[in-house]
């Protein structure tokens, strides 16, 4: 038996990246995902790459309005969630004398407040037991150059994780953190200010990882499907490091 059989999964941020590759994982692994993204466009294409058993919401995170239509529409549809998925996020680069109020508040509106009403409202679907993984970073326990609102954002996110885990006890619902590393996906290219930047930035990263490269989506999706299965039945507050060892040295 596939390791999520009859499961029901919400992804948030699943039209690229680390979210779209977990949605594959999932769906490979028996479960119906439901997937959130701020761009129509993107949903649909990342419906029609995922193939079946998949529903996409657009909306974004921040928006409690749109996070109440998307668990609607899974409660209309499917009346329950088995896992969350808490993916949706956004970091951009600031050095200290550079951060202004629009910034914080865009990275904290997402990355915080987007998260805690994720999960918030989506525990009221869930039945006793299920699992909720939150994506932290490895930028929460590292100090990043002109990163420090991002990072500060993920730190709250582990956080949430370690409280949440208390919270839900009696629910005997389960939550984790991921904290990946440097992974490939489109989000990493964005950061980028030109192709040159990128190429260095890529190469400073790597020298810091005793892997020697860069993570792919699907290395965080098969940790984001292990922390959803059965498989981790006794695992929960923890922070699971997909980072190649970056944060370990």
């Amino acid at each position: 038996m596939n390791k999520l059989e009859g499961k029901i999964a919400v992804i948030t941020g699943g039209s690229s990246g680390i979210g779209l590759a977990t949605a594959k994982r999932f769906v490979t692994e028996g479960a119906y995902v439901f997937i959130t993204g701020r761009r129509q466009t993107e949903l649909k294409v990342a419906v029609r790459d995922i193939g079946k058993n998949v529903t996409d919401v657009q909306g974004d995170v921040s928006n409690l309005a749109d996070l109440d239509r998307l668990y609607s529409i899974v409660k209309q549809q499917k009346g329950h969630i088995d896992i969350l998925f808490a993916n949706a996020g956004l970091g951009e680069f600031a050095t200290l004398e550079k951060i202004s109020e629009a910034h914080f508040d865009k990275t904290f509106d997402v990355n915080v407040k987007g998260l805690l009403f994720t999960v918030q409202k989506a525990v009221p679907l869930f039945r006793d037991g299920g699992s909720i993984i939150l994506n932290s970073s490895i930028a929460a326990s590292k100090g990043v150059e002109g990163f420090s609102v991002y990072s500060a954002s993920k730190a709250a996110v582990r956080s949430f994780a370690r409280t949440w885990t208390v919270d839900l006890r009696h629910h005997n619902i389960r939550v984790n953190a991921i904290s990946p590393g440097p992974i490939d996906t489109p989000a990493f290219s964005d950061l980028m200010q030109n192709e040159e930047h990128s190429r260095q930035l890529k190469k400073d990263l790597v020298s810091n990882v005793p892997l020697r490269r860069m993570g792919t989506p699907d290395e965080v999706a098969k940790v984001a499907t292990f922390l959803a299965s059965d498989e981790s039945s006794y695992v929960t507050g923890i922070e699971l490091f997909v980072d190649g060892g970056a944060a370990q040295i």
